[in-house]
């Protein structure tokens, strides 16, 4: 027991709130905690050994990570449309891993975790190729939802 420092005749130590540590790590401000998505070894390792992105897209479609490649790839040949479906499916696959992972719809998604990349790649694509195709609303939208999500991504990808 502490020292009785209070006005109210108890220990100073009984009067301070208990502080567990899972909430050291929320935002001071009332913001959501990060959502960090878990490891792909199974499509980082297919990607890595040369296979076809689409063929890994394939293998495993809920992989951000395939989608958001295909898209670039496309993107890079002048396929816009493509590049758009891909980035479309890719960021529509990363939001049902981001809400199965504790996402609530908004928060930070961090570019330094390794496994959120292809998710925020999707979202910064489907950026790119909205503008691309006119669709300046959806732009728009996905641009302010990278950085909302990701500063670093939004400068990284930039």
């Amino acid at each position: 027991m502490g020292v009785d420092l209070s006005p109210t005749g108890h220990a100073v130590d009984e009067c301070l709130p208990r502080v567990d540590a899972m909430s050291l790590h929320q935002d001071l401000l009332g913001g959501p905690p990060p959502t960090y998505l878990p490891e792909d070894p199974a499509t980082v390792a297919e990607l890595a050994s040369g296979a076809l992105p689409a063929q890994v897209a394939a293998d495993h479609p809920t992989s951000s990570l395939a989608w958001a490649i295909l898209a670039d790839e496309a993107w890079a040949e002048g396929r816009t449309s493509e590049s758009y479906a891909f980035a479309r499916t890719g960021y529509h696959r990363g939001l049902d891993a981001l809400r199965r992972n504790g996402w609530k719809g908004h928060g930070p998604v961090p570019w330094e975790h390794e496994p959120n990349r292809g998710f925020l790649r999707c979202l910064n694509a489907l950026a790119r190729a909205a503008a691309a195709i006119n669709e300046t609303d959806e732009a728009a939208r996905c641009a302010q939802f990278l950085t909302d999500s990701s500063p670093a991504a939004a400068a990284a990808l930039a």
